[in-house]
C-alpha cells in the first residue's frame, strides 16, 4: 500500500550553501544529519562501491527533502535538469500567500522566471535554488482537488 511521497532527494555541489538555503531561506527543519564511509550495506542498497557521503533529512509540512553530498564516488558534474528533460525536474512547495512568499524569496536571492501566475484553482511560479534546481511554489484555492489538506490515502 502506497501512502504518499515521503521525500525528494537532491545531490548538492555545495552542501553547506544548499543546507543554509533550504533551512534559513525556505524554513525547512533538519530532522537528521548522518554520514557514512565504506558501509557495505548502504553500498549494496544504493548500488555503489566504497561510497562516502553525508546527508541531511529536512522536514517541512508533511514531507521531507533529503540533501546529499557524495565525496566518493565523484560526480560527473553537469547542469541541473530543465523542465523538459527526462527524470526528476523540480520540487513543488505548497505556500500560503504566494505573492508575499515570492517577495520574501526574491529578497533572499532566489531567482524566479516571472511573478506568480493565477490559473484560477492554483497560483504558481518556478524559480531556482543556488545550484539551479527548479523549485515551484504554488498556492491552491480552497476546495481545489490538489489542496494539500485534501490528500487522500491511495490503496492499490
Amino acid at each position: 500500500m502506497i501512502r504518499g511521497i515521503h521525500h525528494v532527494s537532491l545531490h548538492a555541489r555545495n552542501y553547506e550553501e544548499m543546507l543554509g538555503f533550504y533551512t534559513e531561506v525556505l524554513g525547512f527543519e533538519v530532522a537528521t544529519n548522518i554520514s557514512w564511509k565504506d558501509n557495505p550495506l548502504i553500498d549494496e542498497i544504493i548500488g555503489l562501491k566504497r561510497s562516502v557521503a553525508r546527508l541531511a533529512m529536512l522536514k517541512t509540512g508533511n514531507s521531507y527533502l533529503e540533501l546529499f553530498d557524495y565525496s566518493e564516488p565523484r560526480s560527473n558534474g553537469g547542469e541541473p535538469l530543465r523542465p523538459q528533460d527526462h527524470g526528476y525536474t523540480h520540487i513543488c512547495l505548497d505556500v500560503i500567500d504566494i505573492e508575499a512568499e515570492y517577495d520574501r524569496l526574491t529578497a533572499a536571492g532566489m531567482f524566479f522566471f516571472r511573478r506568480p501566475a493565477d490559473f484560477g484553482n492554483v497560483k504558481a511560479v518556478y524559480g531556482k535554488d543556488p545550484e539551479g534546481n527548479i523549485i515551484e511554489i504554488q498556492e491552491t484555492a480552497p476546495g481545489n482537488a490538489m489542496e494539500l489538506g485534501e490528500l487522500k490515502l491511495i490503496c492499490f
